[in-house]
């Protein structure tokens, strides 16, 4: 996974609060290879009706090219499955703007590249009424924690391991082995003061 540290994009407002990971990709779909990209997928049962056409003012339809998405509280709500990020992230959606994320969704948005941003109630509303039924250019900043949209600038929270994991393209082993030579040098101490520690090598018979 590669890192990146800004991204410009279009954004799009998605108002519905408690967006969970069924709607994000309902189950039927995810027999589906990855190979395949499971971006159709995304949101299919809110952007389409039964015989499968798009709903033509659903957000998302509407604004095909959107990589940013300002969406309602508690999104990514539900089940643990993964592949809700990877439709977002196949849809070409880099970030996620919403007041309160599902917990398991988030660590999974970051572990594939995708920003789950916190941002407050009262900026989810400016936000909601500067994008309206349009998409808007935006820019994103991890480094300093900003998004621009519209003329204006707000900040986000996301945790510090967490941006660092985003800007660096690391996965939760490279963030424990960015400390590698303390954990060898402790390691070597535990050694030789406490050598009991370690399990006797198995002598083989002759």
């Amino acid at each position: 996974m590669s890192g990146w540290t800004k991204h410009s994009g279009q954004a799009v407002a998605l108002p519905i609060h408690n967006i969970d990971t069924d709607q994000l990709i309902p189950s039927r779909f995810m027999s589906t290879p990855r190979s395949k990209g499971y971006g159709g997928f995304l949101l299919h049962d809110l952007r389409r009706d039964g015989s499968g056409s798009e709903h033509p003012h659903f957000p998302l339809n509407r604004h095909k090219e959107a990589s940013i998405v300002v969406a309602g509280r508690n999104f990514g709500s539900g089940s643990s499955r993964e592949a809700a990020v990877y439709a977002l992230v196949d849809a070409g959606i880099r970030a996620v703007f919403a007041p309160s994320f599902g917990d398991i969704f988030a660590g999974n948005a970051v572990n594939n590249g995708l920003l789950p941003a916190r941002i407050p109630e009262e900026d989810f509303d400016s936000l909601m009424r500067a994008l309206e039924d349009s998409a808007r250019p935006a820019h994103v900043c991890l480094e300093a924690g900003q998004l621009s949209i519209n003329g204006r600038t707000i900040g986000f929270h996301i945790d510090p391991g967490w941006r660092t994991k985003l800007i660096n393209g690391w996965d939760d082993i490279d963030l424990t082995m960015q400390h590698r030579a303390a954990i060898e040098q402790h390691k070597q101490g535990r050694d030789s003061h406490a050598p009991w520690v370690r399990p006797l090598k198995e002598h083989t018979g002759s």
